[in-house]
């Protein structure tokens, strides 16, 4: 177009007050003078927002230091917010997973504030991801907030607040630093979590951590959010206690599973099996119709009643067999049932 006379000209080139070839030079309409020019179209400014776009994230150095200071007294502070954590592994690629950190508080240790009408708690929670060598991966920083009216706050105090932030690691042995500090009252805790992200091998049968979930639900035509796993809403149970008439909500994905090439349905045999004292108490198949996974990845998603259940501990297992390849798996977690009074 640039030499073809006349032709796609703009309107600053109609009116004789731009040329084609300034398209090329930066100069006129399209540079960083003469009419209708833009500065952020200039050699300077490009080459600005370039140099900014390979910054690293930027790091809060009083949130830091204050993590360095706190963590290398080795004290452990009393009065500090009861922090649960929870770290789960999903498959993204062969050299990609999904690293989910989840954090949770109990509402009863945060301070309720009113702010117009509701009462509010805040928190902010920053975490520093590092890998065996000391060198910093990532960083994190968000605030949390929990509200509740004045007639819930009693119901609201019960109950307990989750965050998590889901971040892309190459397998490996990793540790994350949390700073929680709660806005209100001042109570921070700063707590260290090593872990080792799996390595998913291709043509492996493997399985994603095994969640057990105090939400479960499929979003349907919900945008994706926080807890977001694919279709799904998952939210950990990271203490892993249940009220008696509470679903437990099983959450897993199966990866490089075989396929029946007749049915196209997956051709893995799942079974969950759950155990009290060493005690078979239920057991149930896995049904794939309506399954629309693609062979490279399932999905185990279904809620467990608790209303039969005795209070007590219990293991739920899934055994995975795939048929295909001969391979099998049996990942389990523990989780405890309490009395629903």
């Amino acid at each position: 177009m640039l030499n073809i006379p006349g032709a796609g000209l703009t309107l600053m080139e109609q009116l004789g007050l731009a040329n084609k070839a300034d398209r090329v030079v930066n100069r006129g309409a399209f540079g960083y003078t003469g009419q209708g020019a833009r500065e952020q179209d200039s050699p300077f400014s490009r080459l600005i927002l370039y140099t900014d776009l390979q910054k690293p994230p930027q790091v809060n150095d009083v949130l830091e230091k204050s993590l360095l200071a706190t963590a290398s007294t080795g004290a452990e502070d009393t009065s500090a917010l009861d922090v649960s954590t929870k770290v789960d592994f999903y498959r993204a690629s062969d050299e990609r997973v999904m690293t989910a950190i989840t954090i949770q508080t109990d509402n009863n240790d945060l301070a309720f504030k009113d702010v117009g009408g509701v009462q509010t708690a805040k928190l902010n929670i920053y975490g520093r991801v590092t890998n065996l060598s000391g060198r910093r991966i990532t960083s994190f920083e968000d605030p949390v907030t929990t509200t509740a009216t004045v007639e819930e706050l009693s119901a609201a105090r019960d109950r307990k607040s989750a965050y998590q932030r889901v971040l892309p690691l190459s397998p490996g042995n990793y540790k994350v630093d949390l700073l929680i500090r709660d806005i209100n009252s001042g109570a921070t805790t700063v707590k260290a979590i090593g872990f080792e992200v799996p390595k998913f091998a291709p043509e492996k049968l493997g399985t994603s951590t095994l969640v057990l979930a105090v939400k479960l639900q499929a979003l349907n035509d919900q945008l994706p959010g926080m807890f977001s796993i694919g279709p799904y809403k998952v939210v950990p149970n990271v203490a892993g206690s249940y009220k008696r008439g509470q679903d437990v909500g099983i959450y897993m994905q199966v990866y490089n599973a075989g396929v029946d090439q007749t049915t196209l349905r997956p051709a893995v045999d799942v079974e969950y099996v759950l155990t009290k004292d060493g005690k078979e108490v239920f057991k149930q198949a896995e049904d794939w119709r309506g399954n629309a996974d693609a062979g490279q990845r399932l999905t185990l998603a279904r809620l467990l009643p608790t209303t039969n259940l005795a209070p007590g501990e219990y293991e739920v297992t899934i055994r995975v067999r795939d048929k295909v390849s001969g391979q099998s798996l049996a990942p389990a977690a523990k989780f405890q049932v309490t009395s629903d009074k």
